[in-house]
């Protein structure tokens, strides 16, 4: 067991639910000082210095001074991924544990609900609107075990520069989203629309953070796809 990587200590900072809530407060890649961070998990600012101290020794929080202020930041982009993919384990196994019924969508900071990084595609309420509007406008079908491109779709993404057919297979998959209970595009469809956003320069990549800012011209275009074919 010696050569097995030592994650017993980040998941003890992880298992306290206070520290873990001001983790989450800061998973939009926003700054914050102690006192707000101290509201925001309920806690004295005594103990609020105490946990932050951990969350910083620990490498999970880095903090920096601003105009004479000491505010706290989550300190790598993999820390961040790591605790996405604990909420989504977190919903996933409640999910398991109780087939039935669903599990509450996780609170998170708005701009992360909004648009999100989600294994290499877009994930959050944009990702999850234009899921909807492909699957209205034919773009998709939906199977029991799957989801395909149609024809139609094909040809429209084609149009947009994705070519369906030089995609590894499975094209397409449903992608379970934490923040809204409802799927988005997964796989290597989903990997080349969000490639495409970026090059757009629609949506850009928010340091040390999942979340994704969206400009007004990429809320735009990404609205209006498949839009058209609304019935």
């Amino acid at each position: 067991m010696e050569a097995a990587p030592c994650i017993s200590h980040i998941a003890s900072l992880l298992a306290e639910p206070k520290r873990t809530a001001m983790l989450w407060a800061l998973m939009d890649g926003s700054a914050k000082s102690s006192e707000e961070l101290a509201a925001l998990a309920g806690l004295s600012s005594a103990s609020a210095a105490a946990h932050l101290a951990r969350l910083t020794g620990g490498g999970l929080l880095r903090s920096e001074s601003r105009r004479g202020q000491r505010l706290f930041r989550v300190a790598a982009a993999d820390v961040s991924a790591a605790i996405d993919a604990l909420a989504n384990t977190t919903m996933a196994s409640a999910a398991r544990s109780c087939a039935d019924a669903s599990p509450p969508a996780l609170s998170a900071p708005l701009l992360l609900r909004h648009a999100r990084l989600c294994n290499g595609h877009l994930g959050g309420e944009l990702a999850a609107g234009l899921y909807q509007r492909m699957l209205a406008a034919g773009w998709i079908e939906r199977h029991e075990q799957r989801t395909d491109v149609t024809a139609k779709g094909a040809q429209h993404l084609a149009g947009l520069g994705i070519y369906t057919q030089a995609l590894a297979s499975p094209v397409v998959c449903d992608c379970s989203d934490w923040s809204q209970q409802l799927p988005h595009l997964g796989g290597p469809l989903g990997a080349g629309l969000l490639q495409l956003f970026l090059q757009s320069n629609w949506v850009s990549l928010t340091k040390e953070s999942q979340a994704l800012q969206v400009n007004d011209s990429g809320t735009v275009e990404i609205n209006r796809l498949a839009a058209l074919d609304h019935p």
